[in-house]
C-alpha cells in the first residue's frame, strides 16, 4: 500500500496539457462504452452547507480504478478554508485488493475539473475569443481560467463574485498569475453579455444566468450544478443552445442544469442530448460556426477520478515517492 501527500501530488501533478489529454481520453473511453461508472452517491450536510460525494469509475483494461471521496462545504472560506477536500484511494482490478491512497484534500479533483472546462472550451467555444466571463471567485473559478489558457488565448477576464472583496483579491491573482487584464463587475448579466466564454463556478441554488443574456458566439461551461438542489442557469439558457453537451446525460438529467429543463418541460427527456465524449471522439462534431450558442453542464464523472488517479499514481511511481505502509509495518518489526 502505498500513500501519497497532497504536498507530493501538488509538486509533480501539475494542471498541463499532458493532464488535459489524459482527461480527454477517459471522455473517450466513456464514449465508446469502455466504463463501468456507477451513480454518484452523495450526503448532504445542510446544517453546515456542505456535502460529500463518493464516485468511482472501471476503465477496461486499466490494472486498478479510482474511488473517491470529496467535500464541499462552502461556509468553510468564513474560518479560512477552502470549500473543497476530499481523497482518493486506488484499488488493484484483479484482486480488489487497496493499492494506494492519495490524501490529495481535494487538489486531483480541482485538477480533473478544471481540464473538463478546458476540453469543453477546446471542442465548443470559439477559435478567436477577446474577454472570459467567470461567475465565481473560490478555487475552481482559478483553476478553470488557467486550464483555459492552455487551449484558448485571451486577453481579458470579468469576474462577478458575492464577496467584492475575494474578487478583488481574485483579479489581483489571476492577473498576476496570466498576465491579463482582469475587471470585476458588479453582475452577472455584465459578465455574459461582453464574454466570448463565460464559466460558472457556484454552489448556487437559483439561476445567476438568464436567457435573455445570450448573444451569438457565446459559450457557457457550468460547472457548479452537481446536485439536485443547484443550479447556475435559467431552465431556458439550456433551450437556447445551438449545442448542448453534457459530461454525461444520465448523470446531468438527475443533478445538473439539464435536470431542471426536463423538470421545467423545456427540454424533453428523450431529447437528443450531446455528451462530451461523443465530441472529443470527433463522433459528432463541436462547434460549427462563430454565430452558435454552446453550453457544456459539467457534473463530474468517475471517470474523470480514474483517469486522474492512475496518471498520479504513475509520475509518482516513476519519482519513488509516496510511503510505502508494508515496508513501513517491515521496519518496526525489526
Amino acid at each position: 500500500m502505498l500513500i501519497f501527500t497532497e504536498q507530493e501530488l501538488r509538486k509533480h501533478i501539475l494542471l498541463n496539457r499532458e493532464v488535459i489529454s489524459i482527461i480527454e481520453e477517459g471522455f473517450c473511453k466513456l464514449a465508446s462504452n469502455e466504463v463501468t461508472m456507477p451513480p454518484i452517491m452523495r450526503v448532504d450536510i445542510h446544517d453546515e452547507n456542505g456535502e460529500v460525494d463518493v464516485k468511482t469509475a472501471y476503465i477496461k483494461g486499466k490494472d486498478m480504478f479510482a474511488i473517491k471521496v470529496s467535500s464541499g462545504f462552502f461556509n468553510n472560506y468564513q474560518i479560512g478554508l477552502p470549500s473543497s477536500s476530499g481523497l482518493m484511494m486506488l484499488i488493484s482490478a484483479k484482486t480488489g485488493v487497496p493499492q494506494a491512497i492519495l490524501l490529495d484534500n481535494g487538489y486531483l479533483t480541482d485538477v480533473r475539473t478544471a481540464a473538463a472546462g478546458a476540453i469543453a472550451s477546446k471542442f465548443l467555444a470559439k477559435e478567436n475569443i477577446e474577454t472570459v466571463g467567470v461567475i465565481g471567485t473560490g478555487g475552481q473559478a482559478r483553476y478553470q481560467v488557467k486550464a483555459l489558457k492552455l487551449v484558448r488565448d485571451f486577453k481579458k477576464v470579468i469576474v462577478y463574485g458575492r464577496s467584492l472583496e475575494r474578487a478583488k483579491q481574485y483579479a489581483a491573482d489571476i492577473s498576476t498569475e496570466l498576465g491579463v487584464d482582469v475587471e470585476i463587475a458588479n453582475g452577472a448579466e455584465r459578465v455574459v453579455k461582453e464574454s466570448d466564454i463565460v464559466i460558472t463556478t457556484t454552489p448556487a441554488k437559483a439561476p445567476v444566468i438568464k436567457a435573455e443574456w445570450l448573444h451569438p458566439g457565446l459559450h457557457i461551461t457550468a460547472m457548479g450544478s452537481d446536485a439536485e438542489h443547484k443550479q447556475e442557469l435559467e431552465a431556458e439558457v439550456l433551450s437556447r443552445a445551438d449545442k448542448l453537451v453534457c459530461d454525461t446525460k444520465e448523470q446531468c438529467a438527475r443533478l445538473g442544469e439539464l435536470h431542471h429543463a426536463i423538470e421545467q418541460h423545456v427540454i424533453q427527456p428523450n431529447a437528443s442530448i450531446i455528451e462530451l465524449g461523443q465530441v472529443v471522439s470527433e463522433a459528432i462534431q463541436g462547434r460549427e460556426d462563430d454565430e452558435q450558442i454552446t453550453v457544456c453542464d459539467l457534473t463530474g464523472t468517475g471517470v474523470q477520478d480514474t483517469a486522474i488517479a492512475l496518471f498520479a499514481y504513475s509520475e509518482m511511481e516513476k519519482r519513488n515517492a509516496g510511503l510505502n505502509v508494508d515496508q513501513q509495518i517491515l521496519s518496526l518489526k525489526s
